[in-house]
């Protein structure tokens, strides 16, 4: 049966994408083998390595100021590398917690040093982004942290922060799913299970003068300069995970780069949002209107009776992936890059269905 493939991550591949990497499978090109097999040392892995670097800088339209690397760990081990290379024993690091996302990282930051939360929207259970003319860097902080879109509650960065201190950012869940001024950030990361591909593989955008400021006492593995130097390939890479991240990179620029996937996406959160405020409260948004995620909707029903039999009629129906997370619970539609918007169409019928039978 067709599914609607909701999943918050590891998220919807696009399907194009599957069929490409299905029909490759046995034998890359004229190699004679699967990637799978194939030595990262190798001429034809080389070739979709460099493409892949290739691909996020034209599609985000990087300047040569900025080195694009791939990286194992997720986000989880990014909340240690930005702190083990970036802030110094004398320093502060500054963190903007909206979310559980960005509450883990600070808590990773301050096993490697001080760190020290500057703005949170905690106090009204994350359902809102502080605006951007508060954020106030410590007196000599090192950077400021912040979680571009939160996939749990369904915030997300619409301005993002002007400091005059390095800014760096978790994009993991919104990477590529609107047009960004990379120069705003001295350092961007983003696991890739969300919008890029599939799980196993992180990107990072850095910037060369930033890099410049790297501790270079920390274990080789760990520092960012070595992965540079290296052009991510110190060790073995993820090699199909990156393979996989080419062709879906390939199908964002097939569809006119990410100006045109950013409408699409506009147009797909624009209808859940609609059918939600249509709704008369029946279901009802956890993040305020002006800081509502392009990404992920969340919404609760009129009591758990009620969201319990929606989500057990949705899976019925083939939607899949639509229970919010276990921390708030509730529902949660997350609407990446690859759902497709005949999926979110679908969904918005049977929600206005489900509310008119119940």
């Amino acid at each position: 049966m067709k599914v609607h493939n909701f999943n918050a991550g590891p998220a919807a591949l696009p399907q194009e994408v599957l069929q490409k990497a299905q029909a490759e499978l046995i034998y890359y090109g004229n190699s004679g083998i699967s990637v799978l097999e194939m030595s990262h040392r190798s001429k034809e892995y080389e070739e979709i390595h460099e493409r892949a670097k290739d691909s996020v800088k034209e599609l985000l339209h990087i300047p040569s100021n900025y080195e694009v690397v791939f990286l194992q760990g997720g986000a989880s081990l990014q909340f240690s590398m930005v702190p083990m290379n970036f802030l110094p024993s004398h320093s502060v690091a500054n963190y903007v917690v909206t979310g559980s996302w960005s509450e883990k990282a600070l808590k990773e930051a301050k096993r490697v040093g001080k760190a020290e939360e500057i703005s949170s929207s905690k106090a009204k259970q994350h359902s809102y982004i502080p605006h951007s003319s508060t954020i106030i860097p410590t007196e000599g902080a090192a950077y400021v942290h912040i979680t571009s879109n939160n996939t749990i509650y369904g915030t997300q960065w619409h301005n993002y922060p002007k400091v005059n201190i390095p800014l760096i950012a978790d994009m993991s869940s919104d990477i590529l799913s609107k047009m960004i001024d990379v120069t705003n950030f001295s350092l961007i990361y983003a696991g890739a299970q969300k919008n890029l591909g599939p799980a196993g593989v992180t990107l990072i955008i850095i910037e060369r003068d930033f890099l410049k400021r790297a501790s270079s006492t920390i274990p080789t593995m760990l520092q960012y300069k070595t992965h540079v130097d290296h052009s991510s390939l110190y060790h073995t890479p993820p090699t199909f995970s990156i393979y996989l991240l080419t062709l879906v990179l390939d199908w964002m620029k097939n569809l006119g780069g990410v100006t045109a996937i950013e409408k699409i996406n506009q147009k797909k959160s624009s209808l859940l949002y609609q059918c939600i405020d249509d709704s008369g409260g029946f279901y009802s948004p956890h993040a305020q209107k002006e800081y509502r995620s392009m990404m992920n909707a969340t919404f609760t029903l009129l009591d758990d009776k009620t969201t319990e039999k929606f989500l057990d009629m949705a899976k019925k129906e083939g939607f899949i992936g639509l229970e919010g997370h276990r921390s708030i619970g509730g529902c949660r539609a997350s609407i990446y890059n690859a759902v497709p918007l005949h999926s979110v169409e679908v969904l918005v019928e049977f929600m206005r269905y489900f509310q008119k039978t119940n």
